[in-house]
């Protein structure tokens, strides 16, 4: 085949498809060059889940008359003019693409008045021809419609999905602008039906309200993180563990206001949940990163949805421990709301915390927190900042949040029965117990100070080539929890001596079952943690297991020292609580 120039339209088709996605990707664009001109409200309309039309309205600066047909030619910008702008994009779009990309595969319609204007004015193009410019009454701001889009591309029309779903993702991406920007005011209809109203007062929970509802917004709790020396800061909000979802879709990450996604940032929250949550549970949070311009390249991804970090593994470790910090120190105790229905205390409620504890709207600017300094420790893992609480140096914080408890007695050979000042709590012995133990382990063996207990008689273990293979590349970090053991033939190991802070009941299955939890789960950062979970789960205390009353006195003294008290390693809750006003209530004294 013979090489030859593209003709002009059909590469502008071909390109657009670089940026228009779906009418999702059109509201994207469209919006961003609202936000970007200072726009304070912003209306966003759809048909046909954006496919028929979508008309995106906002107040901003406006056009110029002689500047709306330059608007529609590809890499017309005004928001960079030289190459060393690149270096340090602070807007969110940059490109010049959106508008002849849009204008390609659709009908648009824009209207438009510079504040500097009399008069509006108006440009219709259809499938990328203009039919002029014209003068148009209108406020000042832009008006655009974009409708059938890809009708002139209907190979590519038939892999949208239906207007439902389409509608979706646009309504999605709006949530997620919508609590980018609390101090802007955002209507979003669908089908003339209202889907979004946010006030713009630059309240971030009330924004978070309008868009998740107010139940949440009542159990987020704010988090805040600085790095010194990077410049970078983490500021949000993260929920209690009673919101957690099945699916990652409710985790909101922002860059310096621009909404991004990234495998490692996303990751870094799920380890700051880690132990708190259960296995295939995540949170709902909200986190803004603001890191320097030039750290930052938000040119590396063809809609701008992935962007690449100078230090990715600095904000990786400050994401982490802030919202770790945040959740240990004030996540509230889990009580009964009702028989058969748990919940989290009402923040106004909780002891220990409340909202005007944690932020206010006059800690904020433009819409965004105000700082607000922590600390935490941390300790370097494999390139990353991976958090390690220290038992003695949150003590105090554990107890603000976990009131001192008196025993009163055990129901079912399960749960612990003890009385607290603000009423009846009951404590489950097994998963208390698992936390202790989980802390101890984890202590120990990060201070490097195993200590070994010989069994009476080696034990001769047959393994798998998967769990030799675990034997092989980790007997160092086996032999720190205390584990003593040499080989013994092919596939066969002598287990010689086990970790003398637990008593397993079958120490050849625990070792056994942790071999298959370093198999399958590898010790990347937080990993060593389920080798701690693992064993201090065959260690702690069974239900249906009797304890006496200074054991169970005991228990609740060493769970009271613990930092993070409210769950067990795996993330189930170690108690709940019935409040005194429930229970009156219960009994009709209220």
């Amino acid at each position: 085949m013979n090489i030859r120039v593209l003709a002009a339209d059909l590469a502008a088709k071909i390109a657009a498809g670089e940026v228009i996605e779906r009418p999702a990707s059109v509201v994207k664009e469209l919006l961003e060059n609202s936000l970007d001109a200072s726009a304070k409200q912003i209306s966003i309309e759809i048909q046909g889940g954006g496919i028929d039309e979508i008309r995106v309205t906002d107040d901003g600066l406006g056009i110029p008359f002689d500047e709306v047909d330059l608007a529609f030619q590809h890499h017309a910008t005004s928001k960079i003019s030289t190459e060393d702008h690149l270096a340090a994009i602070s807007t969110l779009g940059f490109r010049g693409e959106a508008l002849p990309s849009i204008a390609s595969v659709s009908r648009v319609s824009l209207i438009t008045r510079c504040h500097t204007s009399e008069g509006g004015s108006q440009s219709i193009r259809e499938w990328g021809i203009s039919e002029g410019v014209r003068p148009h009454g209108s406020p000042v701001g832009t008006s655009i419609t974009v409708s059938d889009l890809f009708g002139n591309l209907p190979a590519r029309k038939k892999f949208l999905k239906s207007p439902a779903t389409e509608s979706g993702k646009i309504q999605d991406l709006i949530y997620r602008y919508a609590l980018a920007y609390p101090e802007i005011k955002f209507q979003f209809q669908v089908a003339g039906r209202t889907k979004l109203s946010t006030s713009g007062h630059g309240d971030w929970l009330e924004a978070i309200g309008s868009v998740m509802g107010s139940e949440t917004s009542n159990q987020m709790l704010y988090v805040y993180g600085e790095g010194s020396e990077s410049g970078y800061k983490i500021e949000g909000f993260t929920g209690t563990p009673s919101l957690s979802k099945a699916n990652r879709n409710n985790i909101t990450l922002l860059v310096n206001r621009r909404w991004i996604y990234s495998r490692s940032l996303t990751f870094a929250v799920d380890e700051a949940y880690h132990g708190l949550l259960p296995e295939k549970r995540f949170p709902i949070c909200v986190f803004n990163l603001s890191v320097p311009l030039s750290e930052v390249d938000v040119n590396s991804h063809p809609t701008k949805r992935e962007i690449r970090f100078h230090q990715e593994s600095k904000i990786f470790s400050l994401l982490q421990r802030s919202i770790r910090e945040s959740l240990i120190s004030n996540s509230p105790v889990p009580f009964v709301s009702s028989p058969g229905v748990a919940g989290f205390a009402n923040r106004s409620l909780a002891s220990g915390y409340g909202r005007e504890n944690h932020y206010s709207k006059s800690s904020y600017s433009n819409g965004m927190p105000k700082n607000l300094e922590g600390s935490f420790l941390a300790k370097s893992v494999n390139g990353y900042q991976d958090t390690r609480i220290n038992g003695s140096d949150l003590l105090e914080t554990a107890k603000e949040i976990l009131p001192t408890l008196q025993v009163v007695g055990q129901i079912k050979l399960t749960y612990i029965i003890a009385e607290g000042q603000n009423g009846l709590y009951l404590v489950d012995q097994h998963a208390a117990h698992e936390r202790i133990l989980f802390d101890q382990i984890t202590e120990r063996s990060a201070s490097k100070t195993p200590q070994m207990q010989p069994l009476l008689q080696s034990c001769p273990i047959d393994l798998t080539p998967t769990q030799l293979g675990v034997i092989d590349s980790h007997q160092d970090i086996l032999r720190s929890y205390g584990f003593e053991f040499d080989k013994f033939g092919e596939m066969t190991v002598l287990l010689r001596g086990i970790p003398s802070i637990v008593k397993p009941l079958d120490p050849v299955k625990s070792f056994i079952d942790l071999l298959d939890v370093v198999a399958f789960e590898g010790l990347m950062r937080k990993r060593e943690d389920a080798v701690s979970a693992s064993l201090a789960c065959h260690s702690a205390v069974r239900a249906g297991m009797l304890l006496g009353q200074e054991e169970m006195i005991s228990l609740l003294e060493q769970l009271h020292r613990t930092p993070n008290p409210h769950t067990c390693p795996h993330g189930r809750p170690t108690l709940i609580h019935f409040s005194n006003y429930q229970l009156e209530r219960e009994f009709g004294r209220r």
